[in-house]
């Protein structure tokens, strides 16, 4: 019942009810028209019945015009007014038929049909409505022509085939319009979903849709726009465009728009909005632009907006504990060169002093060895230092890998020889073993002798009777790489598997006791792991209790065809060919005089200077073969000296080699040496062998010349 008595008959009704009053006129004309041929008594009685009917359909159609649903019961009552008064209209026109006069004949068919057509013209509305109005006054009709007196003795075999011909085409038209009634409202039913959906979206999103034209009128807002800004949509249709930007943003923002539109099309950007109760928010908005069908519509704009104030702040919270970390890493940098400095200019002394002191025949036995406890003492101080500076550079990510061709085996054979002695003092053996072929490789010996010497050395250390193995193992690798696999096997004290596991942390130790008999930071295996992986390597130990260890680490490198260099060799030197003039520039006494006792016995020509100053003025009163700077110095430092010299307006003065003898020896320290105009650096502690080496390799001897005053006048 519910599919028959559908909506489509409050859509019927509604259209009903507008045409009652005209269909009063018309009523009231045809009874009059009637009225001719039939008796007035029956045309006046049809004409008020008409009437009244017609006041019924208005009564009983009114909720339907006012857009009101009707319920079954209403729609029901509709129906029987629809069919009493369709067919109260066929009563009529057989009254006609009765008359037994033609015209009245031609009148009556023409009655009949205007019913069943303007049933049809509504039919679309309502299935129902269509049968109510339509079918039952037709069949009525064609049962009149059968069964009703014919009193004109009319041929009924022309006219009942053709009439019934006539309410079949009027039923198929109204079936076609039944049919698109149904596939319209299924597509409004359809378009309303999607409408819903849409809606549903654009009233629960967060972000703002919108859609403008390229001057930025707008034309559409989603109400997420209220709780975005604070204003309706309403709100900002009636007020000017672009009122909500940020002064600064409405500057550019909409040139922004017009370049995106001339273009790539698409553009997202960020800017500032002004809420309605005057809190500033940022916003990031994708602007695309849409170009309609129509070659004469403008194109429009549409947007997607979305506050990114925690974004925003996030950002900055991020830029300031970046600024916090960048000035901590400074601070560490600062500490630590200064630190190093600190440090390393009394061991320079310590460690300088007590070498000449060990080599002086003057000492009993006792004085000697007292001397031999004070310079190893140092030693070990020193090499805290450069474990801690090392360990620094690999955590700053401050070390850069070589890439050169090497001998595998040399880095090997190089740290054998430089511990051979140690280890024939303890009574050890100290063997280098090679397997397979052993070929060049393209990478960093430095680095790898520097994990070596860490590894022998503590295998040294830590083994009391044997021996120590290094092996050096190379295979091939994809990509016509080499696997070389360095081992260095002891038959030392062992340790635990727990043990091993935080062997290669920083500032670990098998446990407090070997630190205790044995020394050391921890830190040097942590830098052997750094310096590995630095490399793209792994490091790793075996090891078991009391039947020694074994440390590898493992790397792949490139095979190479290049010459190997060989392996750096100090020449001791023993005296120079000719005697060297020698600035030595340093402002702490001892160090100046530590520095003329270990060239004491070489015969140079040494002058001093204790600051850049004075290292200027002796460089414009004579010229020198070699320049001795430190850095850090009052008056003028060492730096600011270096530039003063290379500005002398004499040849000497800018080719004199200048070698820093200075505590600052981070990377970036160094190379504000090279930038300042010196020629080498050797840091302190003073090596006397690579003083010796680097005074030998810039010393350029020559006769005696004459003053630089006078050169350069």
């Amino acid at each position: 019942m519910s599919d028959l008595l559908d909506d489509g008959l409050d859509g019927l009704a509604a259209s009903v009810h507008r045409g009652v009053p005209l269909r009063m006129v018309i009523a009231v004309a045809v009874a009059a028209l009637g009225a001719m041929t039939l008796p007035l008594w029956f045309s006046a009685l049809w004409a008020a019945v008409t009437i009244l009917g017609e006041a019924w359909c208005y009564l009983v159609t009114r909720r339907q015009f006012k857009g009101e649903r009707a319920g079954t019961g209403l729609r029901l009552h509709y129906v029987a007014c629809l069919l009493i008064m369709s067919c109260w209209w066929i009563v009529f026109g057989a009254a006609l038929w009765w008359s037994g006069r033609v015209e009245n004949v031609a009148s009556a068919i023409g009655v009949w049909l205007a019913v069943v057509y303007h049933a049809q013209t509504h039919a679309y509305q309502s299935r129902m409505g269509m049968v109510a109005g339509g079918v039952i006054p037709g069949l009525m009709m064609l049962a009149i022509i059968a069964f009703s007196p014919n009193p004109l003795n009319l041929d009924l075999a022309l006219i009942l085939p053709l009439l019934a011909l006539g309410l079949l085409f009027a039923a198929d038209g109204a079936l076609q319009m039944i049919k698109a009634r149904r596939n319209f409202n299924e597509a409004q039913r359809k378009l309303a979903e999607s409408d819903a959906q849409y809606r549903m979206l654009a009233d629960n999103l967060t972000d703002v849709i919108a859609l403008s034209s390229l001057d930025g009128q707008r034309i559409y807002l989603s109400p997420s726009i209220a709780q975005a800004t604070g204003y309706t949509a309403q709100e900002l249709f009636e007020t000017p465009t672009y009122t909500y930007l940020h002064p600064e943003d409405a500057v550019w923002l909409p040139q922004a728009i017009l370049d995106m539109a001339a273009g790539p099309g698409k553009v997202t950007l960020q800017y500032r909005v002004v809420r309605k109760d005057g809190e500033t928010i940022w916003v990031e908005t994708t602007f695309c632009l849409v170009v309609n069908d129509d070659p004469d519509a403008p194109p429009q704009v549409v947007s997607v907006s979305r506050n990114i104030d925690a974004r925003k702040q996030m950002e900055t919270e991020l830029m300031e504990a970046r600024r916090r970390a960048e000035g901590a890493a400074a601070a560490k940098s600062d500490f630590l060169a200064n630190m190093t400095h600190e440090l390393r200019t009394p061991l320079n002394a310590i460690i300088g002093f007590s070498g000449v002191l060990r080599a002086s025949p003057r000492l009993t036995a006792d004085d000697s060895r007292h001397v031999a406890l004070i310079h190893d003492a140092s030693g070990s101080l020193l090499e805290l230092v450069n474990s801690v500076l090392d360990f620094s550079k690999l955590e700053a990510g401050a070390v850069e890998v070589e890439a050169r061709p090497f001998d595998p085996l040399a880095p090997a054979r190089a740290m054998a020889a430089l511990l051979s002695e140690q280890a024939q003092a303890k009574g050890l053996t100290l063997t280098v073993e090679a397997q397979g072929e052993i070929a060049p490789l393209l990478g960093d010996a430095g680095r790898i002798r520097q994990v070596l010497l860490n590894f022998v050395s503590n295998a040294i250390k830590f083994t009391p009777r044997g021996g120590v193995a290094v092996t050096v193992r190379q295979t091939a690798a994809p990509g016509d790489c080499g696997r070389l696999r360095i081992e260095v096997t002891d038959t030392g004290i062992g340790l635990r598997d727990d043990q091993i596991e935080h062997l290669f942390e920083r500032f670990t130790q098998a446990d407090a006791s070997v630190s205790r008999q044995y020394g050391g930071t921890g830190l040097g295996l942590a830098i052997c792991k750094r310096t590995v992986e630095l490399m793209g390597g792994v490091i790793g130990a075996n090891s078991s209790p009391g039947h020694g260890s074994t440390f590898w680490f493992e790397l792949v490198l490139p095979r190479t065809d290049e010459p190997v260099a060989g392996e750096p060799q100090i020449a001791p030197v023993e005296t120079f060919e000719q005697p060297l003039r020698l600035l030595l520039v340093e402002d702490v006494a001892v160090n100046r005089e530590l520095i003329q006792a270990l060239l004491g016995p070489f015969g140079l020509e040494i002058e001093t200077a204790e600051n850049g100053q004075e290292a200027v003025e002796a460089m414009t009163r004579r010229a020198f073969d070699i320049v001795l700077m430190d850095v850090q110095m009052p008056v003028m430092d060492g730096l600011t000296a270096t530039r003063a010299i290379r500005a002398l307006p004499f040849d000497r003065a800018r080719t004199t080699p200048i070698i820093a003898m200075t505590a600052n020896v981070l990377p970036e320290q160094v190379d504000r040496c090279h930038e300042a105009g010196m020629d080498d650096h050797l840091g302190k502690p003073i090596e006397p062998a690579k003083l010796l080496e680097a005074l030998a390799a810039w010393s350029s001897p020559r006769e005696d010349a004459e003053p630089a005053v006078e050169q350069a006048g």
